[in-house]
């Protein structure tokens, strides 16, 4: 109960923060907040209301959704024409850098000449117009320069339309980036080519491999030991044998979340490091850690590739345990308490659906898939948390932007710190992605236009769903569901 209601005021709490950083900016400001407010608030009820044990009903629910996603449609086409006429930039705080990534961008102080050569950087000047982007200075930079000035059109089309003549004057030499700067104003920066995100080497490759076998050895484990014995105890040629399917499940499941990011990161030719799968004894496996080895052409594409993992991982263990609930009981299943299905919201309401009044007795015998989809579950909702390189911190840097990202790691490290205290789980959780994913991505080339409405939709979504699958049940809305003995 405490966890619930710290995190539901976290949320008020960021909801208050966002309008506060919004008010400056007058009506501009409060349309953008209200954006989010119409998008949230919904679930927040939604939400809030079950965890103390409320039953909303359905047609409400769905009457509430509907309403959010018009509203946020409207408020949208509103924003974007009050945008077009403002004199200041849009300041939902979604366009806003890191301020590591403003430090690859903004050198201290230059008072040396441009390193590139001078009849390159002649050519850079000419790419530049008055109905454009009018550069007003041209400052040395890691090879390349920067070009602090004013944009004078949607920044998409700019982009696209300055690296065309780039390209065409200076083809296969330099990459053109649009940031912020740090009074959030866009700002042009143009590096050599050579400069790449660094690449993963032989040993990041062989620790993949080996992480990759390790992670099979602790699905196989835990496998076992949801059949109550244990491989490492006893590690006979029958017993593998009766391991070896639901581990291959599990294992499957974490590397359908990565097919999912590389098949988006192969429609927009980028490239990815391999995989390094975490082991977990708890559940077998955390997923992997991927990480972005080329820069992406704008934000919307940051956000693809994080959410496509979480959705391909999400739709397959929400599918398998529809079928094994489906499928329930059964003598071959394995038999668990009731009170397991207390330990989410989400999962905990789904089996209600299906099993109903079976969940009033102290145990239940389910099939495996039904635990194989519950770890599913948990393991994408694990990566779904707004943190680093984590998919979900992905889809908060595509939405908000890396300050936004940093931040939301940092308050994501607190709560599980605090989480920590009742679950060992998440201790080690914290400190993986301290130690392993706690740095927000490369900026991409394009880092001031946003994503669509639609993407940002689909990323709170995302974000919830994670919340309700990873906090139990409250006690009351256990009993109001009929759920435990």
């Amino acid at each position: 109960m405490i966890i619930t209601v710290g995190l539901l005021a976290g949320a008020i709490a960021l909801l208050a923060w966002g309008l506060y950083r919004n008010l400056p900016y007058g009506k501009l400001g409060i349309v953008a907040w209200l954006q989010t407010l119409v998008l949230m608030l919904p679930w927040l009820v939604v939400f809030g209301s079950l965890s103390f044990g409320v039953v909303i009903n359905f047609a409400a629910v769905l009457f509430g959704l509907v309403f959010s996603i018009v509203a946020y449609v409207a408020l949208g086409r509103w924003l974007r024409s009050l945008a077009a006429t403002a004199e200041l930039p849009l300041p939902s705080g979604r366009s806003e850098l890191e301020q590591a990534t403003r430090e690859q961008t903004t050198p201290a102080q230059p008072t040396e000449r441009p390193s590139l050569p001078p009849e390159d950087l002649q050519v850079i000047q000419n790419i530049f117009s008055v109905d454009t982007y009018f550069a007003t200075d041209y400052l040395p930079y890691k090879g390349g320069v920067i070009c602090p000035g004013n944009l004078r059109g949607e920044a998409q089309v700019v982009h696209q339309q300055l690296t065309e003549r780039l390209q065409a004057a200076l083809p296969d030499r330099y990459r053109l980036f649009m940031v912020s700067n740090g009074d959030g104003k866009p700002m042009v920066v143009i590096l050599p080519m050579t400069t790449e995100p660094i690449r993963s080497g032989n040993l990041q490759k062989l620790a993949a491999v080996f992480l990759a076998v390790a992670t099979l050895g602790t699905c196989l484990e835990t496998s076992a030991i949801l059949q109550g014995f244990s491989l490492l105890g006893n590690p006979t040629t029958g017993l593998f044998q009766r391991s070896l399917p639901f581990a291959l499940g599990l294992f499957g499941v974490a590397a359908i979340r990565e097919v999912g990011h590389w098949l988006m990161a192969k429609r927009y030719r980028a490239r990815l490091g391999p995989p390094i799968f975490l082991p977990a004894w708890q559940l077998g496996t955390f997923g992997a850690m991927t990480r972005i080895e080329s820069f992406l052409a704008n934000r919307s594409q940051l956000f693809d590739i994080g959410a496509a993992g979480a959705i391909a991982a999400g739709s397959v263990s929400l599918l398998l345990l529809a079928i094994g609930l489906v499928l329930s009981p059964t003598s071959q299943g394995l038999e668990v308490p009731t009170l397991f299905f207390q330990g989410s919201i989400l999962v905990g309401t789904i089996a209600k659906l299906f099993l109903g009044q079976q969940l009033q007795s102290e145990v239940v015998i389910v099939h495996p898939f039904v635990i194989l989809g519950w770890l599913g579950l948990i393991m994408t909702a694990l990566n779904l948390m707004p943190a680093g390189q984590l998919d979900g911190g992905r889809i908060i840097q595509a939405i908000y932007g890396a300050k936004t990202a940093k931040r939301l790691t940092i308050i994501t490290l607190v709560v599980l710190g605090l989480v920590a205290i009742v679950n060992p789980l998440a201790l080690y959780w914290a400190l993986v992605i301290l130690l392993l994913q706690r740095d927000v991505d490369q900026p991409s080339l394009d880092e001031i236009t946003e994503p669509d409405d639609t993407r940002a939709g689909l990323g709170l979504l995302l974000l919830f769903l994670m919340a309700a699958t990873l906090i139990p049940m409250a006690p009351g809305l256990a009993g109001r569901l009929g759920i435990g003995g």
